[in-house]
């Protein structure tokens, strides 16, 4: 997996474009002169948590035993799936929310630190552990990224609209899928030369 296709796959399963309208569903209750400092603090504390899960992959990943084959062809299953409900998204999940000033969850955790962000995050640090600077490099940029685009979610809502934020997350679902399936045959591919 390349830095660039890494970078591609954490933006896109961190989906900042889709979590647009929750992040600003869950903070209508919180005071507007808090509402930036309150997300600044739960994109901070999710990428310490996904740095964590980063950098505790590649141990995690040699005590389980797990070979490169089977986190690719397992890696390429889990995007797939992510993929799915991106494209064809359930409604109705974040009604309880809470009410003022949310803390880790569900802002934090799962929106953005969710499983299919910290699994893609293990299956890159137990495949190839020699590469991860360029993980962490990847990481950063896939969260600096999402970072700068939810604290401008207000103008992007208002400019987009729904409907506009729907079909991008709609078109980031269908990039993961041709993702997800590559990742997937590379697996096989490995998979069947150790036979």
């Amino acid at each position: 997996m390349s830095f660039l296709s890494a970078t591609l796959i954490l933006f896109f399963i961190m989906d900042p474009l889709g979590n647009i309208p929750i992040f600003q569903s869950i903070l209508k209750e919180v005071p507007e002169r808090k509402r930036t400092g309150v997300m600044i603090r739960e994109l901070i504390i999710a990428y310490i948590i996904l740095m964590f899960f980063l950098m505790a992959g590649g141990p995690i990943m040699n005590i389980l035993g797990l070979k490169q084959s089977a986190l690719s062809i397992t890696g390429g299953i889990v995007l797939f799936l992510i993929a799915i409900r991106m494209v064809f998204p359930q409604h109705g999940i974040q009604s309880d929310a809470e009410r003022e000033d949310p803390f880790i969850v569900p802002l934090a955790m799962p929106l953005i630190a969710g499983p299919s962000a910290i699994a893609t995050l293990l299956l890159m640090a137990g495949s190839e552990p020699d590469r991860i600077a360029a993980w962490i490099g990847a990481l950063s940029l896939a969260w600096g990224i999402s970072f700068f685009i939810l604290l401008s979610s207000g103008m992007i809502l208002q400019f987009m609209g729904q409907k506009g934020l729907r079909a991008m997350a709609k078109l980031m679902g269908m990039l993961l899928i041709m993702m997800a399936v590559q990742m997937f045959l590379d697996g096989l591919q490995n998979y069947i030369r150790t036979l």
